[in-house]
């Protein structure tokens, strides 16, 4: 009976201390569709902001007239008076209009919803206009526009099968931490051809942490962190379809719908790939490798009040990659042609995410994931079929106030590799599970300083235990000038199929040895900021950061005399160091994005040619883009990749990558893209052959630079969602 009047009085309390709160939902008034990122304040500066779904909720300590402001960019300013108590949702609609240059993107990656300017941690976006525009030149995959990014290099690690990896700040792929909605699903064997295989119509924005990020995320975001925002449902019906075709015979078809309704909400993405093997070189195998995917990600949203959102959904990737002699890919291989690989991709995923807003700056999150991958690799010599199992769960809880807000939680990680029938190889099934703990808190000062501090305590059950600081420091000195300062910890544990700059076959790779260690690291960084608004069409933004990165024990690849490949520890660090700088203009229509990167990477425990092969010293990336009255987009890309050393110490020639487009819009729903890559025509077959030996025992080399030499597209996409 105690128990029971315990309960009644807690829930009487928290009834009483919440009676005086306003609930507010805010939308566009054109279109229906939740506004985010709205500051609604009153006299006395309290106020909130509203979260992904358009609400807020403001607490009041007494009853009585209350008048608030309500600012949102590209909304016009708009007061309100709301009289208190009231418990009824009240509905706020803003117009279109006012001032757009100062746009405040939100970043769930922080994990407390900060806006992007001043986040003690730097995170960059690329947003929904991005992914709307790569959708029409690369609909199949992301690769390429994260690699038109300063500081990310995009590596393609086998000609065969085209597979890729993300080196950030010049450290391998295998550093980098790629995330689905705060969900790690690539990793070890199901982190191959991760960035291949995620198509930017299905994504809101793409969220990029340069340096450490373990402590928000658990391990293996040494280098940096990918957090891929899946698209939600708004009030209006959405609707796009997109057909591509390029000269390097691809084809793409892709199809977005959407629509949120009062207490329930869809989305579904369907793709469809087709890519024909194509020579580039005419030396007799493919540059490009023949390929069928298909992409299908539906999810449902419930709305069972204003404060609770319940996201679930299924993924499913399924692919056919042929690559090799080209006689063989057209079922002509004979004694002398018989060279292939082939890869038979499924990824099934399911997730489940759900957020409540509690009041008073509450707000708990659960989440969770479970995928599995497997990979089927079929040469003239070997079939060789694996399976990873990943699952991911979390709960966490954010509070926030004023000055000040925190965010704590729990989470479960894991991945589990089985052998399936096929050949025999030399690994043994293995699997990785990992319980952790993080808390973040982050205070702001005169909204001119913020200080972040977090930790993450994480188990292994093979390598232990890490303890993970982090501290950040935002400071505007005034309305030009900023600065970040920030120190991290992070830990990678050893996974023999992790992504390597080259594509090892699995059948040589060796189980780890008794007494590996994971690998520990310490990641600096230091940047300062510059903005200057000069009028309503005109804008400069500059970055200089300069970061440092040490990795303890590394774990590095060798060949033995049987040529198999074993991994061990390296008796001294790696280290990365550099800067990396880039400015963003807009004047008159025009905008400029130019990106510069210089970083040194070596293997300190080498004796000789210390530096980390195929990691360009000099790196330059540049944007332009021209829009004429909402119906002419223009838009010339480039960069310069530096030299690069192999192992063996030969040297790469630099080269320049340009690429063009552009768009037409027809009416309201119809536009026109042409596109055209690789300008110059640069291919690495142009300096040297790919492979050595004969054709019928190839020995492919490296790959430092593109092989599929210069292709053009013609995209044609309908977009059927009202204006």
């Amino acid at each position: 009976m105690k128990y029971r009047l315990a309960v009644f009085s807690l829930i009487l309390a928290i009834q009483t201390h919440a009676q005086y709160v306003l609930q507010l939902a805010v939308r566009d008034k054109a279109t229906g569709r939740p506004l985010s990122g709205v500051s609604i304040t009153d006299s006395t500066g309290k106020g909130s902001t509203s979260n992904d779904s358009g609400y807020a909720r403001i607490s009041q300590s007494h009853a009585g007239p209350f008048r608030y402001l309500f600012s949102h960019v590209g909304y016009q300013t708009e007061q309100k008076t709301f009289v208190l108590p009231d418990s009824s949702l009240q509905e706020v609609l803003l117009s279109a209009g006012g001032h757009v240059l100062e746009e405040v993107t939100v970043i769930s990656s922080t994990r407390n919803n900060q806006p992007i300017e001043n986040a003690p941690i730097k995170v960059e976006v690329l947003g929904k206009e991005e992914m709307e525009e790569e959708n029409t030149i690369k609909p199949g995959n992301i690769a390429s526009i994260l690699g038109d990014i300063s500081g990310i290099q995009i590596q393609q690690s086998s000609p065969l099968s085209g597979n890729s990896n993300v080196k950030i700040q010049g450290l391998d792929g295998r550093y980098t931490q790629i995330l689905r909605d705060g969900l790690p699903l690539f990793e070890g064997f199901s982190g191959g051809f991760g960035i291949l295989q995620i198509p930017p119509l299905d994504l809101k924005q793409i969220e990029l942490i340069k340096g450490s990020a373990s402590t928000l995320y658990g391990g293996g975001a040494i280098g940096g962190l990918i957090n891929l925002i899946s698209r939600t449902p708004t009030y209006q019906q959405d609707g796009v379809v997109t057909l591509n075709q390029s000269t390097l015979k691809e084809t793409n078809l892709n199809t977005y719908l959407a629509k949120r309704y009062q207490h329930a909400g869809y989305n579904f993405f369907g793709g469809i790939t087709h890519q024909r093997a194509v020579d580039v070189d005419k030396d007799g195998f493919s540059d490009v490798p023949q390929l069928d995917a298909v992409v299908l990600h539906p999810r449902l949203f419930f709305y069972p009040d204003s404060h609770t959102t319940i996201a679930t959904g299924y993924t499913g990737t399924f692919e056919t990659r042929d690559g090799g002699d080209m006689q063989v890919i057209r079922g002509k291989g004979d004694a002398v042609h018989q060279y292939f690989e082939k890869n038979r991709l499924h990824r099934h995923t399911a997730d489940l995410i759900a957020d409540r807003y509690m009041g008073e700056g509450w707000k708990g999150s659960v989440k969770g994931s479970i995928s599995t991958f497997t990979r089927s690799i079929s040469t003239r010599a070997s079939y060789i079929s694996g399976n990873q199992l990943n699952y991911y769960t979390e709960a966490s809880l954010l509070h926030t106030k004023d000055n000040y807000n925190w965010v704590a939680g729990v989470n479960m990680t894991g991945d589990r590799f089985k052998k399936l029938p096929s050949d025999p190889i030399l690994l043994n099934n293995f699997e990785n599970n990992t319980v952790g703990a993080f808390a973040q808190f982050t205070a702001t000062r005169r909204e001119k300083t913020t200080l972040e501090a977090g930790l993450r305590g994480d188990h292994h059950n093979h390598y232990g235990d890490f303890l993970l600081p982090r501290l950040a420091l935002f400071h505007r000195f005034n309305e030009h000038w900023a600065t970040r300062w920030g120190i991290g910890l992070g830990y990678k544990t050893p996974n023999p199929l992790a992504v390597q700059n080259i594509d090892y076959p699995v059948e040589t790779i060796l189980p780890l040895p008794a007494g590996i260690k994971a690998e520990r690291s310490t990641g600096y960084n230091a940047e300062v900021n510059y903005k200057k608004e000069f009028n309503e069409h005109a804008s400069l933004f500059i970055n200089h950061a300069f970061f440092l990165t040490r990795i303890a024990d590394p774990v590095v690849a060798t060949v033995n005399t049987s040529q198999d490949i074993l991994f061990s520890n390296a008796g001294k660090s790696i280290v990365t160091r550099g800067f990396d700088t880039y400015l963003q203009a807009h004047l008159n229509g025009w905008e400029l994005y130019a990106g510069y990167t210089f970083t040194m990477a070596e293997r300190k425990y080498l004796q000789q040619n210390q530096f980390t092969p195929l990691t360009p010293k000099n790196r330059l990336a540049f944007v332009i883009v021209y829009e004429i009255e909402d119906k002419w987009r223009a838009g010339l890309e480039g960069s310069y990749t530096g030299p690069q050393f192999r192992d063996g110490d030969s040297k790469t020639p630099g080269y320049m990558f340009i690429a063009a487009s552009v768009l037409r819009t027809l009416g309201a729903h119809f536009s026109i893209v042409a596109n055209c890559e690789n300008l110059l025509d640069y291919r690495q077959s142009r300096h040297e052959a790919l492979y050595t030996g004969s054709i019928t025992n190839p020995l492919f080399k490296p790959l430092w630079a593109p092989i599929d030499g210069r292709v053009a597209n013609l995209s044609l996409r309908w977009n059927w969602a009202a204006k």
